[in-house]
């Protein structure tokens, strides 16, 4: 089974949500603006991503420029933000048994799937 960490509101996000709903059959949606992950999902996420929190985050998000830029943060400190600003997030996260991409590259999820 295929978990998608989905925006509708993103073009990228559409696009690979429909690239894998076309490949896959097994696929869940989860729209992470409307059901935010905890911290303690975000620490998953990034595990299977093999990830830096940093890496997830969407550095050029109003949120961040207004509230963390510029600012030493833990990497708990950075997962928080997440949760509490799931905008902040990386989109799409495509999740298949322990690992995960960011599905920005059509050919990287095809691969991945």
């Amino acid at each position: 089974m295929i978990q998608i960490y989905h925006n509708p509101r993103c073009g990228k996000s559409r696009n690979c949500l429909a690239f894998v709903t076309e490949k896959e059959t097994e696929v869940t949606i989860i729209k992470y603006l409307e059901n935010p992950p905890s911290e303690k999902e975000i620490k998953e996420v990034l595990q299977k991503l093999n990830f830096k929190p940093i890496q997830l985050v969407r550095t050029k998000e109003s949120i961040w420029i207004e509230n963390y830029k510029n600012k030493t943060l833990t990497d708990d400190a950075i997962i928080q933000a997440m949760a509490e600003h799931p905008i902040l997030i990386e989109r799409p996260i495509v999740i298949k048994g322990d690992k995960a991409i960011i599905g920005r590259i059509p050919e990287e999820v095809a691969q991945f799937i």
